[in-house]
């Protein structure tokens, strides 16, 4: 998910890492230092159209550097949320660093996500911008439920339970669709999406270009 525009912070935000409070973190997720920039897919790639693959094997190297490189990756190219299949790569994970509207942070990366179903007297549709690093450029305003819990495992396969509210919610609803084949423009209205790939093609080098110096700025 590509990063919002900014939002009024009140004074006393909260950080979250895998859903729980801790006191203090650092600018980027520790892991990202040693991950590499993997190439983002883009919309029409196979990979982004269909369900990913439930992960079975946890703790292993293989999940770490995967891991690394994918905050990494989110990093360079400005996000706050970032798929596996955003990376090639078809099985059910995402990263995220996203701040929410009253500026609580929110770090980390859940494995197998699942979404509650919660209660209609729950359910709360906010409309916002949203947009995609998949789809580069454009944002488009979607309705999504203002309220989010998922839940799944992390990279050792110890259970994760993330909760989100307003934008943060928006951020898990959007990486658990990449999950399940969807891209936010699937969501849209035939105009909407239309117009979004439309922008895409115009605006993709200014983003591309964009990450490219960006890479080069933390490689250094």
């Amino acid at each position: 998910m590509s990063e919002p525009h900014s939002h009024d912070h009140e004074a006393e935000a909260r950080i979250y890492l895998q859903g729980k409070p801790v006191d203090s973190y650092p600018e980027f997720a520790p892991e990202a230092a040693s991950g590499e920039t993997l190439r983002i897919t883009v919309v029409g790639e196979d990979v982004l159209h269909h369900p990913c693959a439930e992960i079975t094997e946890f703790g292993t190297p293989e999940l770490d550097k995967l891991i690394a490189d994918m905050f990494h990756t989110m990093y360079v190219a400005d996000g706050v949320g970032l798929a596996a299949n955003q990376v090639d790569v078809g099985i059910r994970l995402f990263v995220y660093d996203c701040t929410d509207e009253d500026g609580n942070r929110h770090i980390g990366h859940i494995l197998n996500p699942v979404l509650d179903e919660l209660p209609a007297a729950e359910r709360h549709l906010d409309e916002a911008g949203e947009g995609c690093l998949s789809v580069p450029g454009p944002h488009k305003d979607l309705a999504r439920p203002d309220h989010t819990v998922a839940r799944g495992v992390d990279k050792n396969g110890e259970p994760v339970v993330v909760e989100g509210f307003g934008y943060f919610a928006r951020c898990l609803q959007h990486e658990t669709d990449h999950l399940n084949g969807y891209l936010y423009i699937d969501r849209l209205s035939k105009r909407d999406r239309k117009d979004a790939l439309k922008k895409m093609e115009s605006m993709r080098e200014e983003v591309f270009a964009k990450r490219a110096a960006k890479a080069a700025q933390l490689a250094g």
